[in-house]
């Protein structure tokens, strides 16, 4: 029988580094807005971008100098729910959506998800990839 692990809360740091103005402490991401900036942390990473963990990270940068079309659109979501699945525990039930836009050479992520141990909703947020060169 597998052990469920059950979280009660999650914190990060907020990786603007702006100070508080009136206490000068970083600011804390917590719950549901920490997992969303370390889902798109792993989504942004380059794998051999992080030292003592090469493989973290998916290649989507690759995939968007390809067609903007329904095919490139499936592999990055295929590479997203991989890289979601290896190395974000803290989620379960993810379904990803990538919507071409061809004309503005984007596309539109969607990540549904929900917080495994928490009575939160699911979750969702969106995002836009793009090639920058």
């Amino acid at each position: 029988m597998a052990i469920t692990r059950i979280s009660r809360s999650f914190k990060d740091i907020s990786l603007s580094f702006d100070p508080h103005p009136i206490t000068k402490d970083l600011p804390v991401l917590t719950n549901q807005s920490a997992i969303i900036r370390a889902i798109r942390n792993l989504v942004e990473t380059i794998p051999s971008e992080r030292f003592f963990n090469p493989l973290l990270g998916s290649d989507i940068r690759r995939s968007l100098f390809e067609f903007v079309d329904f095919g490139t659109a499936s592999i990055i979501e295929d590479q997203i729910k991989n890289v979601i699945s290896n190395y974000e525990p803290r989620v379960n039930d993810v379904q990803i959506s990538a919507e071409p836009k061809p004309y503005t050479n984007e596309f539109e992520v969607t990540v549904v998800f929900n917080i495994i141990g928490q009575e939160f909703p699911t979750q969702q947020f969106s995002f836009i990839l793009e090639a920058t060169r």
